[in-house]
């Protein structure tokens, strides 16, 4: 469903649930509805953020009692209906239409809202104003059109996260770990679950790939590094360097060897990395893998010494760089 299609269906739903008279008595107009048209359509172009007008919006809310009948007007199925009206009794929740009015103004498709509810429940808890403030915040993170959509389809309970945690994050990705804006806002669209990550395991995993590895923010981005698990991180950058297919570049960043791109090997199936990049078996890989485990489990210096290198400080690097300018 198109945005301005969603618009314009749930100001219709707004005028129903409100008494409308066009030539009121004393032959005045009534002024506040037309005020709302003007204000709604005239706001709302196609790249401009998904932000109900408040009057609508309010209009609408305090009407939003959610019921069978009230479903099949906003287009659901009869299917869907009963679908979403026995959920909301089995959660006894107290939410009413303002949250799916809030999905629907986004973009999405009935068919698509059922799905998010089913896969994130606790949306029956929200309120509407609740669901609409974290819908703009992430708009003004960068997730206009497509993008949001994509990501509140992907992993719906990012809208359960409050405001202030998303925003916190994004400025610790920008002031800790020297990601610009733009990557910011292409690390939530593709890993939109790093809302729910601890900081200090992605501070860590930043300061292994930078330091350990020598690889800058862009490659971080382009390879998706807060979708991969640091034992995977760990596991197949050393498998590299075992094999004499990865050096840490020196403080010039200079290797004698090409290594090989960040997004090549992180994030590709097993077989692919194997095969494509590492040269190497199945079983190779396997019994690498385990005697490490091994050897740490033996003798924690051990891992201790594989991480000398990888501490330091991103955001005085960020400092640094910024006073070179």
């Amino acid at each position: 469903m198109g945005f301005l299609s969603c618009c314009r269906q749930v100001f219709r739903w707004s005028l129903r649930a409100t008494t409308f008279f066009p030539f009121p008595p004393h032959g005045r107009h009534n002024t506040r509805h037309l005020v709302i048209h003007r204000e709604f359509f005239s706001a709302h172009v196609p790249h401009s953020a998904p932000q109900l007008d408040r009057q609508l919006y309010t209009a609408h809310r305090c009407s939003g009692q959610l019921d069978l009948h009230s479903l099949l007007e906003m287009g659901f199925t009869e299917t869907q209906a009963e679908h979403l009206y026995s959920t909301f009794n089995t959660t006894q929740s107290k939410m009413g239409t303002s949250v799916l009015t809030a999905l629907m103004v986004l973009g999405l498709n009935h068919s698509t809202i059922v799905k998010i509810l089913d896969r994130n429940p606790a949306l029956y808890s929200l309120k509407g104003d609740q669901v609409q403030q974290r819908i703009e915040n992430l708009w003004k993170l960068g997730l206009i059109e497509g993008s949001i959509q994509r990501v509140v389809s992907f992993y719906p309970q990012i809208l359960n996260v409050p405001v202030k945690k998303v925003n916190a994050l994004s400025h610790f990705l920008r002031d800790k770990c020297v990601f610009t804006a733009q990557q910011v806002t292409d690390i939530l669209r593709d890993t939109p679950e790093i809302v729910e990550h601890n900081v200090g395991d992605l501070e860590y995993k930043v300061q292994y790939a930078y330091f350990r590895m020598g690889a800058k923010q862009a490659d971080m981005v382009k390879a998706k590094l807060f979708r991969v698990s640091l034992e995977e991180l760990r596991s197949r950058h050393c498998f590299l360097e075992h094999r004499g297919l990865y050096q840490t570049p020196n403080k010039k960043g200079q290797t004698l060897i090409i290594n090989p791109k960040l997004k090549d090997f992180l994030g590709v199936p097993e077989e692919m990395f194997l095969t494509e990049v590492a040269k190497a078996t199945k079983e190779e890989f396997a019994i690498f893998c385990r005697e490490r485990k091994e050897a740490e489990t033996e003798d924690p210096q051990y891992s201790e010494g594989e991480e000398e290198d990888d501490k330091g400080n991103l955001g005085q690097i960020g400092y640094n760089r910024r006073r070179k300018r």
